[in-house]
């Protein structure tokens, strides 16, 4: 008699399987072995759920069944056939009508007999109740895990699951740059293909490898996915059902609501017919709304933009009164001369920059070979140690006590040869220029130049009374007349500080300084 071997596997993970398709086939010969008078015509394979009809591979076995080219099936266990009842009762009828005559199984015994038939349905039947309970079970434990505030299934991107608790959290690696990317996207001064060349190109932001997969610098279409995801502002979406996330937001719903507004839709940018420098960026001070901006023509004629709140939640009106945008340029540039740093302390400071770098260049290649030296001093030591235990020339006590101290001086010198201290004085350079070059390129630069600017230097925003309220952004401080040699030197140490502590954010703001130099280079050679 003819068989097909029918092996298969539903699409899920590897490790979730009951038995591998290698497995089965494995299984399916033990079977053969067993007959003489079996001929197999075809072994068929297929990673295909069996809780619903529509199995391609199953489907066409079935039709060359009736076909004549078989007679019987051979497989692992008859849930391997038929999860549904369709699939189920198309096999019976088969049975019934004398097409397909005989089912083999490794783990089951079939006669095609009354009896034998109807302990081939209970067995299906059976298979069917199970997927059906499993499905509701599941359903169930998503439900009461959203009404918890937790998502199930994978984290996404910038999270991690917790195993032990059962929750999402922070990836240490992954958060901060998914933060940036917000960041960037809110500032108004960046599209998402160029936020995805900046991460891939700068940051050197890979996906995180999970088995087979991730590991890629991102696509377009991952950061669209991001950038529209609720969960990134602590709102669960799951089944068209919206909950409240227990876990670390990125962003607020204001912020990415604003998001959205700058996508337009999903994978696409909107068009915009004006550019105003300052939106995205400025909240009201009274209802802590987002500032907005429109044109306006007067009853002569004259052009002007002005600010205002957006105001678009229910209840009064917000009371603050509109602001023309000359009049946030000029408070702007006030705020910019309190920062910038007086030309006879600039170039002191600069000169000091130039005398770091220099004295860091010789030195740096002797203390990186020194550090060498000493990671293979430590990992020889490791050895000889283990040498020493092997031979019962130590205690486990010694050798525990002494193996912990050299991997704690591995990691130490390890860090200190990691240490971004290499790649410091490069953004120490643009972000004391710009200080001292603010105020010109603000009054000059397009409308994106100066958003970029109040980007790096402001930080929360906020207009009230006609009054823009802005916090100098780390490493930045206003100060004002009293500026000195000294002050000079603090503020090197505040920038070297706040770089070791912020690559990223130091990486970020020194290449946007530098377009922003390149183009006020730019003017310059034109207007010569």
């Amino acid at each position: 008699m003819k068989y097909f071997v029918y092996c298969r596997k539903s699409t899920e993970d590897e490790g979730r399987q009951v038995l591998s398709i290698e497995s089965q086939e494995s299984e399916a010969t033990r079977v053969l072995q067993a007959f003489a008078d079996i001929e197999v015509v075809e072994v068929l394979k297929e990673a295909y759920s069996a809780q619903r009809p529509g199995r391609p591979v199953f489907d066409r076995m079935l039709d060359r069944i009736e076909g004549g080219e078989a007679e019987g099936i051979i497989a692992w266990h008859p849930d391997r056939l038929a999860r549904n009842s369709l699939d189920a009762g198309r096999i019976i009828h088969l049975l019934d009508q004398q097409i397909l005559k005989d089912l083999k199984f490794s783990t089951f015994t079939f006669e095609n007999n009354s009896q034998g038939k109807f302990m081939l349905a209970i067995m299906l039947g059976y298979s069917k109740y199970y997927v059906d309970n499993l499905s509701e079970n599941v359903k169930r434990g998503n439900r009461a895990k959203l009404e918890r505030g937790w998502r199930p299934g994978t984290a996404p991107l910038g999270y991690v699951n917790d195993k032990d608790t059962k929750t999402i959290v922070k990836d240490p690696v992954h958060f901060a740059l998914v933060k940036r990317i917000y960041e960037l996207m809110l500032s108004g001064s960046y599209a998402p293909r160029q936020i995805a060349l900046m991460s891939r190109d700068e940051w050197g932001f890979r996906t995180p490898k999970r088995k087979r997969i991730g590991g890629k610098p991102l696509a377009m279409s991952t950061i669209y996915k991001m950038l529209s995801n609720p969960f990134y502002a602590g709102v669960l979406v799951w089944k068209e059902q919206t909950y409240p996330g227990k876990h670390e937001p990125v962003v607020t719903i204001d912020e990415f609501e604003r998001v959205q507004e700058l996508l337009g839709r999903p994978g696409r940018p909107r068009q915009k017919r004006h550019q105003f420098p300052f939106t995205g960026m400025i909240r009201c001070g009274s209802c802590g709304l987002m500032v907005t901006a429109e044109h306006k023509v007067n009853r002569f004629g004259s052009r002007y933009v002005y600010y205002h709140c957006t105001n678009r939640r229910i209840g009064p009106r917000c009371s603050e009164p509109v602001v023309q945008q000359l009049e946030l340029n000029r408070q702007i540039c006030a705020f910019l001369e309190e920062v910038q740093i007086p030309e006879s302390i600039f170039s002191v400071v600069k000169r000091k920059v130039s005398d770091l770098k220099a004295s860091h260049t010789e030195t740096a290649h002797t203390r990186q070979q020194s550090i060498e030296q000493a990671l293979k001093g430590i990992s020889k030591e490791l050895s000889e140690l283990t040498g020493l235990r092997l031979r019962n020339l130590l205690s486990d006590e010694d050798f525990v006590t002494k193996r912990r101290e050299l991997k704690q001086n591995e990691i130490r010198l390890q860090r200190q040869l990691d240490d971004p201290e290499n790649e410091l004085f490069e953004p120490i350079s643009d972000l004391l220029l710009l200080r001292n070059m603010a105020v010109d390129w603000f009054l000059n630069g397009s409308p994106q130049d100066k958003k970029q600017i109040l980007y790096v230097t402001g930080s929360n925003l906020s207009l009230k009374g006609k009054k823009l309220n802005i916090e100098a952004r780390k490493p930045f401080r206003r100060l004002g007349g009293n500026a000195d040699f000294f002050t000079g030197l603090a503020l090197i140490d505040d920038v070297r500080t706040w770089i070791k502590e912020n690559p990223v954010d130091a990486r970020t703001f020194s290449n946007i300084i530098k377009a922003l130099a390149a183009k006020a280079a730019l003017r310059e050679k034109k207007a010569a």
